[in-house]
């Protein structure tokens, strides 16, 4: 029998989840009205697939937008494959969910953070993972760009700092 509830990681399965969901909607029937993601993922993650120069560029973490342009949406269990465009060069992407850092939609104040503490120690209480906390801002939404599948308007990738979107 288990020692407690693991709320941490009920609650990143769950935030995880959605991210999902809201993928799957959009990769259904495109990105609504002003919607758009701030997507910061971890380059580094085994399962991560990106270009070798991006991963050479941002080699600890990575924030993408998906607004504008972006193109073969693909969304699983597991994770979610996407075609971006960097300076005119569509780009795959491979993100796992378990890679996600911040999942932002800026047209509507909602953000999703995923905190992890790593313990150098192995002790025989282990505590759970600190939970994601979910973020609202008060100030207004930068305009990146990336977007509707299909219909590119040649905007380029931009990988954004997240430091304006908090308080």
């Amino acid at each position: 029998m288990s020692r407690g509830i693991d709320y941490g990681n009920l609650m990143h399965r769950a935030m995880r989840g959605l991210i999902q969901e809201v993928l799957t909607a959009v990769q259904a029937n495109g990105l609504p009205g002003d919607h758009h993601f701030f997507i910061t993922f971890d380059t580094a993650h085994p399962d991560v697939e990106i270009a070798d120069w991006l991963s050479d560029r941002y080699p600890g973490e990575m924030t993408v937008v998906m607004q504008h342009w972006y193109d073969n949406l693909d969304v699983t269990d597991e994770g979610f494959s996407v075609s971006l465009n960097f300076g005119e060069a569509p780009e795959l992407l491979y993100i796992p969910y378990d890679a996600i850092k911040t999942f932002v939609d800026p047209s509507v104040e909602f953000g999703l953070r995923f905190e992890t503490h790593e313990d150098d120690e192995e002790d025989d209480e282990e505590p759970a993972p600190a939970p994601a906390s979910i973020d609202k801002t008060d100030e207004p939404a930068a305009k990146p760009k990336l977007g509707k599948s299909g219909k590119p308007d040649k905007k380029d990738a931009d990988v954004v700092s997240l430091d304006s979107f908090r308080k």
